[in-house]
């Protein structure tokens, strides 16, 4: 069955769009740079499951509406990745549990908006399922790091930040 995004809900999967490639890119540079087995592993898991979050939402998104920024996105992404991996796993670690903690929340708001109106039960258990699989992820990273240390904390708080103006910029563009 083809699920039918609602007209309101476009700029909000437009950003679903644009944060799937992100984090597609952020494993993508993870892999590049870390050599330990157990980030290695994650990673793999991690890019599997956004790699098919990212095929589900380019079914149903046409390609008008999607963000017009693919490329930023895709650096941005990679950066993410890329600099924590140069800092080690409990970096990485700590970035996932934020971007994932942002996403979660991100989601959450997609879901309210459709509200408890019936013909919006498919996408909702869409978007449901995707902020499962994120937070499954987030739970995961967290475990992984045990605790995060102040500097990894204020990184969270960079890219709780980034993510926030990607949305905002992947809205409209």
């Amino acid at each position: 069955m083809k699920l039918t995004i609602p007209d309101f809900l476009i700029p909000s999967f437009r950003t679903n769009h644009a944060g799937e490639t992100g984090a597609v890119f952020i494993y993508k540079a993870i892999l590049m740079v870390s050599r330990d087995s157990e980030v290695i592993d994650f990673s793999k898991s991690h890019l599997k499951t956004e790699s098919e979050h990212l095929r589900m939402i380019e079914e149903i998104l046409e390609k008008k509406y999607r963000s017009k920024l693919i490329p930023l996105w895709k650096i941005a992404g990679f950066l993410t990745g890329f600099i924590p991996a140069l800092f080690g796993k409990n970096f990485i670690f700590a970035t996932i549990y934020y971007v994932e903690s942002f996403v979660e929340k991100h989601y959450e708001q997609q879901i309210k908006s459709l509200g408890s109106i019936k013909k919006y039960t498919n996408i909702k258990r869409f978007i449901k399922k995707l902020q499962d699989d994120e937070v499954s992820h987030k739970n995961e990273a967290r475990f992984s790091a045990k605790k995060f240390s102040t500097l990894q904390v204020l990184w969270g708080r960079i890219v709780n930040s980034g993510s926030s103006f990607a949305v905002k910029l992947s809205k409209k563009i």
